[in-house]
């Protein structure tokens, strides 16, 4: 029950992209975001970090091949802290590598490891250009950028519906999960989430190679949807909430950096509550926390009153 509750968390990208039993489209993904020829799937090793999760969002897929590691992560908002959760997520899995071999870091021989390529695929409503590049640098101070001692450099490709249509044509699934994405989105604007997925679903083209897995998997499907949805729904919520508590406290303190301090402590404290609620497999209770009666409620419950 407990690996079912952890299916249901999962993102329909890591699903369809990070699938055992499909590793042919993840090879597929792969050579299209490559431009490269790889014909066997048993050449992909799966080493996605699934169980972390953090505010609902989790490594989605990490797979080995020849020697690279590839991280691939879905977003449906554009989030420029990338380069730093896939610096950390890397970190993570070269320890799972570590540990897996039996190599000893502390020790006097270098340990080999796979070069990592990171790429991010944006999805979301907000127009980005086609492709672009996240750096860890941006987040450094300007006068400082070229002085530091570590680089990280994420692709980010816009794989929304009728975007990069290289990389579409060349991965048949990609198209078809954009185009999946697309119709719920279009459904959305006269229908409630559910029925704007049960629609699309039904709506879904008979010859496209991921109606059938998905059809196999429906209510799981389902509920990865409407918990992304749910989350998406609330965590905007909960940051116009923090942003409005922040303004309060700082205006009662008359100084800028009380404004500054009361919305961080505000936003971090739902944040972890929002963490919690998603790691209990608790998605029902999200929209509470937009609440703040019912919100405190969840502070006393989870002890964080």
């Amino acid at each position: 029950m407990a690996e079912q509750t952890r299916e249901y968390r999962d993102r329909l990208f890591c699903f369809i992209f990070g699938s055992e039993a499909h590793k042919e489209w993840t090879l597929s993904l792969y050579n299209a975001v490559n431009g490269s020829n790889y014909t066997d799937p048993d050449g992909i090793t799966i080493a996605t970090l699934s169980q972390v999760v953090y505010m609902g969002m989790h490594n989605d897929v990490a797979f080995l091949i020849a020697d690279e590691i590839n991280l691939y992560e879905q977003q449906s908002t554009f989030n420029p802290n990338m380069p730093l959760r896939l610096l950390q997520y890397t970190g993570n899995i070269y320890e799972k590598l570590i540990v897996m071999n039996r190599r000893n870091k502390y020790g006097r021989t270098l340990i080999p490891l796979p070069v990592p390529k990171l790429v991010v695929f944006y999805n979301g409503a907000a127009e980005q250009p086609d492709e672009t590049t996240l750096r860890l640098s941006d987040a450094f101070p300007a006068h400082r950028r070229d002085d530091a001692d570590i680089a990280v450099r994420v692709r980010m490709i816009n794989i929304n519906k009728g975007r990069n249509p290289g990389i579409a044509d060349s991965c048949q699934p990609l198209a078809e999960y954009a185009w999946l994405v697309d119709a719920i989105r279009e459904n959305e604007r006269h229908a409630a989430p559910e029925s704007a997925i049960d629609e699309a679903l039904e709506r879904m083209p008979d010859h496209f190679h991921i109606k059938r897995f998905l059809e196999a998997h429906k209510a799981e499907v389902k509920k990865m949807l409407l918990t992304e949805y749910n989350e998406a729904e609330t965590l905007a919520m909960f940051k116009e909430e923090g942003r409005a508590e922040g303004r309060a406290e700082g205006r009662a303190e008359g100084r800028a950096e009380g404004r500054a301090e009361g919305r961080a402590e505000a936003e971090q404290k739902m944040s972890l509550l929002i963490s919690k609620l998603v790691a209990a497999g608790r998605t029902s209770d999200l929209e509470a926390v937009a609440n703040a009666a019912r919100r405190e409620q969840l502070y006393r419950e989870f002890g964080m009153a």
